[in-house]
């Protein structure tokens, strides 16, 4: 054994790690909208939780994401803490099927010739020019997760074979046996060493996997390893609570403490019944024979496995001391603070959760501008200080998130790799932006009410006829606006630019109207000052609904992205069908609208009260 012997050793532990990281981040990356989607809707009973668990950790490869993004949901309040113990406990038996995946180094070639492909002297090099061929040649949405899986595949297995190479070597000077022997004769310090390698890693495939390497040597007994074995399960567990408490609150943080309660009670039982079993002959066939990969993976399985069915009915007293342990904190005065607490670190990994979190509350922040901008006409026709004060409340409700999500959507920016996330991040970076503009906009518009009440002087009839007039095909626009976002519906997108045009329209009809009021006499300079300025709110109000739309159809019509200013000069030019005909028909009945109720709003004006014009 020389230096060199010990290098080949860490860098096929390197390698094995890097290959188990690549993997796991590819399927996490492939699988991060399914898994979101049945992460959310999970209910019922622990059982059908439990196998969420395991069936999510077994696709993904790590209990330890799991349990994290777990702990996230459980804090944004999508999981009640009860809903997530079934999903704690099925994340440990999912974690054993990596170990199932590396026993291929047990496979004899000489049965059969297509053994010969399994045996990861074959299946490593063959996966990894699989991977690169899929990255390199193949253009399809996915295939750069795919080839990624497939390569982190080949050198994960490539790592392996030089640590069982450089263990191999190690073996022949003994240094192999006498490690494992006296971890064998000290089960206290064989579990202590599991614990702490696991700890270190961050990882139980990883050590198990390891474990598995050194099996190849043919000198690791079943009674040397099974503590160590046990030792790894709280060793990765503390990993997970540690990560579960940074900046989380008392409910996820139970999730991390159920985590070590359940692999505390896991390690007891599994260490008490193998020495029981000992003792009383059962594993007398076992105990000092040569155990490789595949005894190995199946015990690990057999722990995990027995000791969950035995424990899953335990759930709510493992509930109850998690609540003892963490106390309870007092509850956020913000009206949305709980909202804004689900924009957690530990969905950054799975960009689908990540990002739904954002698209949650740029709903919310649509729905108060929407709101806000409605109470904001409603004050020309009646003022209320009770009404200002709760848009401004809103509208710092607003601003608020604005800055939660766009630091957010920053910390996202820094992770993912896809295109396709890519597109939503840049997506909703414009749409926070448009929505906190629609905020400002309907916070104006009340200010302008606002000085008008100070004047104590309002609008004439027949300008706030056709205010409301334009209202009504805002609040048409603005609903356009929240369909195409909320549904990505494409055919509501459309709708928003041609019914901006009439908005635009409507409004250079309106300031004509209200300079010939001016000019004779019927409008006073300060209240034509303030219509003027409300007309230009609202024209920029259909603009933040147009930039929106637009966004919306070029994120998913190829080739509109980066010509913009080509696709929209081309509708306002007609060049498109259907934005005529919308065009067209809804002007024609705004003005009949308009018209109609200018005239009814004349009509009703008294003789008697010429200010009223």
């Amino acid at each position: 054994m020389n230096i060199f012997n010990i290098i080949t050793l860490f860098g096929g532990l390197a390698m094995f790690l890097y290959g188990m990281r690549m993997m796991g981040d590819g399927l996490k990356a492939s699988s991060s909208g399914p898994l979101k989607k049945a992460m959310e809707r999970i209910t019922g009973t622990p059982l059908k939780a439990f196998l969420l668990g395991l069936v999510v950790t077994a696709v993904i490869q790590s209990s330890t994401a799991t349990i994290v993004l777990t702990s996230g949901l459980v804090g944004a309040g999508i999981l009640s803490l009860h809903q997530s113990l079934g999903i704690i406990i099925g994340a440990n038996v999912g974690t054993t099927v990596t170990g199932q995946i590396i026993r291929l180094l047990d496979i004899n070639s000489s049965g059969a010739w297509f053994l010969q492909f399994l045996k990861p002297s074959t299946l490593a090099p063959l996966a990894l020019i699989i991977g690169i061929v899929i990255i390199m040649r193949v253009k399809s949405g996915d295939s750069s997760k795919i080839g990624h899986i497939i390569i982190g595949f080949g050198i994960l297995f490539s790592g392996l074979m030089n640590m069982a190479d450089a263990v191999s070597v190690l073996s022949d000077s003994g240094i192999v046996e006498q490690l494992f022997s006296r971890l064998g004769r000290n089960p206290l310090l064989a579990y202590i060493s599991g614990a702490g390698v696991a700890f270190i890693l961050q990882s139980s495939s990883a050590t198990v996997g390891i474990l598995q390497a050194f099996s190849t040597s043919g000198q690791l007994t079943f009674g040397e390893i099974y503590a160590v074995l046990v030792g790894i399960y709280l060793g990765d567990c503390v990993t997970t609570a540690i990560v579960c408490n940074i900046g989380a609150k008392p409910e996820a943080k139970r999730v991390g403490v159920v985590n070590i309660l359940f692999n505390l009670c896991k390690s007891v039982l599994t260490l008490t019944v193998v020495v029981i079993f000992h003792r009383i002959g059962l594993l007398d066939g076992v105990w000092n024979e040569a155990i490789y990969s595949g005894g190995i993976a199946n015990a690990n399985t057999i722990f995990n496995l027995a000791c969950a069915i035995l424990l899953l009915p335990f759930v709510r007293i493992y509930e109850k001391i998690s609540h003892r342990l963490i106390k309870d904190e007092p509850v956020a005065a913000g009206k949305y603070d709980e909202m804004l607490d689900a924009l957690n670190p530990v969905f950054i990994s799975t960009p689908a959760m990540a990002f739904g979190r954002c698209y949650d509350i740029l709903l919310v922040m649509f729905k108060l501008a929407k709101t806000n901008i409605s109470r904001a006409f409603d004050m020309f026709n009646q003022y209320d200080p009770e009404v200002m004060k709760q848009i401004q409340e809103d509208e710092n409700y607003i601003d608020s998130m604005t800055d939660h999500v766009s630091n957010y959507l920053v910390q996202i920016s820094a992770t993912i790799t896809s295109h396709y996330h890519v597109e939503i991040m840049n997506y909703y970076f414009s749409a926070i932006t448009e929505f906190e503009r629609l905020g400002d906009h309907a916070l104006n518009i009340a200010e302008i009410a606002e000085s008008l009440n100070k004047r104590s002087t309002s609008f004439s009839k027949v300008a706030q006829s056709e205010l409301a007039v334009l209202w009504q095909l805002l609040d048409t626009v603005l609903n356009h606006t929240n369909e195409a976002f909320r549904k990505q519906n494409l055919q509501e997108a459309r709708r928003i630019e041609p019914l901006e045009q009439v908005v635009d329209d409507m409004v250079s009809l309106l300031k004509d109207h209200h300079l010939k009021r001016l000019r004779d006499g019927e409008c006073g300079v300060f209240n034509g000052s303030e219509f003027f300025n409300l007309l230009s709110e609202a024209e920029r109000i259909s603009d933040v609904c147009s930039n929106i739309g637009v966004a919306t159809v070029a994120r998913s019509t190829p080739g509109i992205n980066h010509q913009v200013h080509n696709y929209i000069s081309m509708l306002h030019s007609g060049g498109d069908e259907e934005f005529n005909l919308v065009y067209q028909k809804t002007r024609d009945e705004y003005l009949r609208i308009l018209e109609k109720d200018e005239k009814r709003a004349a009509a009703s004006v008294s003789v008697s009260d010429p200010a009223a014009l």
